[in-house]
This record gives C-alpha cells, structure tokens and sequence, in this order.
C-alpha cells in the first residue's frame, strides 16, 4: 500500500497526550514541512509560534468555551499566523501549511489536533484571535488561523474505514 495513504489513513485528531516532551529536532522537522508548504505566489504570508510552556499551553487551553482544554494537557502547541497585508488568500495558505504541520507530526509518530482560532468567540465581546493577540503580543497585521497541539499520543484511533469513504460526494465532469 502507498505509504502516503496509509499517512492520511492513519493520521486522526488526537486529543490526548502523555507527558513526554516533543524533542527540539521533531519540532524542527514539523517547522520545516511548514515552510515548504505552498502558497499563493510563493507569498509565505504565514508565522509559526511555537508553544512549550506550561503556563501557555494552559492559557491557550483556555481561549474557547469548548475545544481548545486538550492543549492544557499537550507538550507543545503550533500557533499559525498569516500576515493579512501580503495577500487575499492567507487563510488557505495557513490552512495548507497547518495541514502540513499535522501531516508531518503523523509521519514521525506524533499526534495532534487542530484548534479553530480564527472566527471563534473567547467570552463575550472578545474573540479567539483578539485573546491570543494579547496573550502571544501577536502584531496587528497578523491573523491567527488556528492552533495544533501536538505530542504523543495517549490514546488510540482506529483508521479510516474506506468502506465509509463518502463517494457521494464525488462527481466526475459536472455535479
């Protein structure tokens, strides 16, 4: 089997992690296949903040009512940023790159989970992106797509079934 399909076959949103520390050079690995991602015009509008203290990942656990409390729990978070003055399109290319960050993780043996940022409420009046801004002293022309936790894994997911693959929604030369 393709070892690349078995990559996205087996990569699933992990939630918990032990405690174990995600060493220096994996963390370099991660930001190196996210600089590689593509992008609109080779524009690379993205910015990464890497996430290992405690006191932030906790902060950061907090920045949503629901979703975000497993990064309290993860060894490491991957803030990504897009710079909004360098182009129209930053949010698929901090989607690609973050994607790319979560493949990366798999193919190492590492787990993650993707935290929704941008568009989400932190408490009334104040926005996701708005709470981390403050927290990580983010500049004003910088948006904040998401959040990965990552680390290992302290639990396990079955594959993908391909048998439930959704076909239905696949249509060839006209919906």
């Amino acid at each position: 089997m393709n070892t690349f399909f078995e990559l996205l076959k087996n990569r699933r949103s992990i939630r918990k992690f032990t405690a174990q520390a995600v060493e220096p050079e994996k963390i370099e690995f991660l930001l190196k296949a996210a600089l590689m991602a593509p992008s609109s015009k080779r524009g690379m509008p993205w910015h990464f903040v890497v996430v290992t203290e405690a006191e932030l990942l906790q902060k950061l656990s907090e920045a949503r009512k629901y979703g975000t409390q497993f990064l309290a729990a993860a060894p490491l978070a991957i803030v990504v940023l897009a710079d909004t003055s360098k182009t129209d399109v930053w949010v698929e290319d901090a989607t690609v790159a973050a994607t790319y960050i979560q493949l990366a993780a798999q193919s190492i043996g590492l787990g993650s989970c993707w935290a929704q940022a941008r568009t989400r409420e932190h408490a009334e009046g104040l926005s996701v992106e708005a709470y981390i801004r403050n927290l990580l002293n983010i500049p004003k022309n910088f948006a904040v797509e998401n959040m990965i936790g990552i680390g290992y894994q302290d639990e396990r997911k079955k594959p993908h079934d391909e048998a439930a693959l959704a076909f239905d929604k696949v249509s060839y030369n006209s919906f």
